[in-house]
């Protein structure tokens, strides 16, 4: 049945509200993970983290997850092995660099998904869109040179690391026949499972650090605090909202609403951890929120032409979102 203009517009101005909720949490949640987490504590944290999430999507889909096939369930397992891949890189990374690099480097997914989908489906991407992601990356640099021209810290190169890990994540996704046409939150369930067990299986070798259970005896209630924020909300809230949302509007509208993430890492980051990246680094910030929404611009108006591949993401996603059934993070 077909739905009048009014009729459609409320209902996605209603939408924008829960969406921006998730850019921001979303945006804070490198700083929470960053006060949870330490080097000695990531695979804890993170077996912790989505053991919490899992008996919830398990119960809240479990009829469809069911129905999955055993093609399925390989494929999605597949790529739950990528995503225990992006959540490493991104803890250990985040706890050796600034929430604010931490946001602001990983946006660069959103640069390097259509680079990579273009080269997989040879089409050449416009001028404009080069210009940006040259702006992007100026930035990234300038941003972790703000204080003195040195090598970059180990933890922006496991973010930077991580932005391309959630770029294979995307193409995987996308070219995957295995998964097309799977429910999305049985995907994303199935990811998750995923990997949890790589988690598991990391913690379980001896020197890896911390086991779960010491963990969880040692954390304070501030860390328990930080560790439920990071599952009810950096995760359940924003994959259900995403879920919500593009039902509710269009997937175009959810992605630049989700896009001002990396905004929102900078301003919790300089507001609350009192980062300060320096005079170089405020303007490598502004270099990558520029470059990065400038690319996204281009992509999306390439969209119909053929001219810029299709972005998609997490993103974790999560970056123009795959609301198809990327996990929130």
């Amino acid at each position: 049945m077909a739905h009048s203009p009014a009729a459609t517009a409320v209902p996605s101005r209603l939408a924008d509200v829960p969406v921006l909720l998730v850019a921001v949490v979303w945006g804070s949640s490198y700083l929470a993970a960053k006060g949870v987490t330490t080097s000695g504590t990531v695979l804890a944290v993170l077996v912790l983290r989505f053991a919490v999430v899992l008996p919830v999507l398990v119960v809240a889909g479990w009829r469809r997850l069911r129905a999955l096939s055993g093609t399925q369930v390989r494929g999605a397992g597949g790529l739950g092995v990528i995503l225990a891949g992006i959540f490493l890189l991104e803890t250990y990374g985040v706890v050796h660099t600034s929430a604010t690099n931490a946001g602001l480097i990983i946006s660069l997914t959103m640069v390097f998904t259509p680079l990579a989908e273009s080269r997989v489906r040879r089409v050449r991407l416009p001028g404009a869109f080069l210009a940006a992601a040259g702006l992007s990356v100026l930035g990234v640099a300038l941003l972790t040179q703000g204080a003195g021209f040195t090598a970059p810290s180990g933890g922006d190169l496991l973010m930077l690391a991580a932005a391309v890990a959630r770029t294979v994540h995307v193409l995987a996704m996308a070219r995957m026949e295995s998964v097309r046409g799977a429910d999305a939150l049985s995907l994303t369930t199935v990811q998750l499972g995923g990997a949890v067990a790589v988690f598991a299986v990391l913690v379980a070798v001896p020197g890896t650090g911390a086991s779960p259970w010491a963990a969880a005896a040692d954390f304070d209630r501030g860390d328990w605090l930080g560790l439920v924020y990071l599952s009810a909300f950096c995760t359940l809230f924003a994959f259900f909202v995403q879920m919500w949302a593009v039902r509710r509007t269009s997937p175009s509208r959810v992605s630049l609403l989700l896009g001002t993430e990396p905004v929102w890492a900078a301003a919790v980051g300089i507001a609350l951890a009192g980062d300060r990246p320096g005079r170089l680094g405020y303007v490598g910030a502004v270099l990558v929120l520029v470059g990065t929404g400038w690319g996204r611009t281009v992509a999306d108006r390439g969209r119909g032409s053929g001219a810029v591949p299709a972005q998609t993401t997490r993103r974790p996603r999560r970056h123009t979102p795959d609301t198809s059934g990327t996990p929130g993070r």
